[in-house]
């Protein structure tokens, strides 16, 4: 009787999918673990244990935020819901800066048909426009279930390459892989070191996702890149990032206007990340210069 009112579901929703102007909005809160860089960072005798307790709030509050996506059959919209912040708590230049690192604001639109993504993204004050393929997941379907706001998931698992501009998936690196690193830098002379961005951190070249989607909801949709699978993708886990739908809602009454951007100077996703990471070199350069000299950041322009 069950499968007879799963299977009766799944032909209902496919026939509501292929009513004209099909359109449907999904929220998503979207964590990501600051753990390892709790674990392994510095004792400073300059900051108190309340300012610890307040960065550590902070950097947590960054890294949690909400979505929204609203698709049809073909293409969809993947938004930071704007949320009003009441003044001190931005974080100050710090967070400030780090929410630029991480591209903030934009739209990420998503067409399935023609398999390929459009978003911009503010970098450093400038606006970028990616424009890419989207990624082709060999998605490997589970047999688990489970039910999600009264959705029946189904489980599925693919391998990630992880991007060089995805900065959720940083971590410090090891301190005994870096004292490893040292003893070879020993070896250089003065001249031939030089101090970098990426030296300081580490970036996992592949993550394992897993993902939860229902057939109940046949599109071929889910958060941010996210694709592929035979039913809107509800949940998704990278292993530190974790993506979980509260809300659905098929057939809006108030429709949006599913269409990719056109603001912002036109690159791939490669030279994105090449122009991401040259900066963040720079800054890291900057920074070890001005140490010396009692000095902080010098302002961007």
């Amino acid at each position: 009787m069950k499968k007879i009112v799963f299977i009766f579901t799944i032909i209902v929703a496919t026939i509501q999918l292929h009513a004209q102007e099909f359109q449907g909005m999904a929220v998503y809160e979207s964590k990501t673990s600051t753990s390892d860089f709790k674990n392994r960072m510095p004792p400073n005798r300059d900051i108190t244990p309340e300012m610890q307790k307040n960065m550590e709030e902070r950097m947590k509050k960054m890294f949690e935020k909400t979505f929204i996506l609203n698709f049809d059959k073909s293409a969809s919209i993947y938004k930071e819901e704007e949320k009003l912040e009441s003044p001190g708590q931005d974080g100050g230049g710090g967070m400030r800066m780090m929410n630029s690192m991480m591209g903030s604001g934009g739209i990420f639109y998503k067409n399935v048909k023609n398999k390929a993504y459009t978003v911009d993204k503010e970098f450093m004050g400038k606006e970028f426009l990616i424009k890419d393929s989207l990624p082709n997941l060999k998605w490997k379907l589970e047999g688990e279930t489970k039910v999600i706001g009264g959705y029946n998931c189904f489980k599925a698992t693919a391998v990630r390459v992880v991007s060089k501009t995805d900065f959720r998936n940083f971590r410090p690196k090891d301190d005994k892989k870096d004292d490893e690193k040292k003893s070879d830098d020993m070896k250089l002379d003065d001249k031939d070191k030089k101090t970098s961005f990426m030296s300081n951190i580490e970036i996992p070249k592949e993550v394992i996702v897993t993902a939860w989607y229902t057939p109940e909801i046949p599109v071929n949709q889910g958060p941010e890149n996210y694709w592929g699978l035979p039913g809107l993708i509800l949940e998704i886990n990278d292993g530190r990032t974790t993506i979980l739908c509260s809300k659905v809602v098929l057939n809006i009454k108030q429709k949006v206007e599913i269409k990719e951007s056109t603001k912002g100077k036109v690159v791939s996703q490669n030279d994105y990340d090449a122009i991401v990471i040259k900066k963040m070199e720079e800054l890291a350069e900057m920074r070890e210069r001005n140490r010396g000299n009692g000095g902080g950041m010098p302002p961007m322009r």
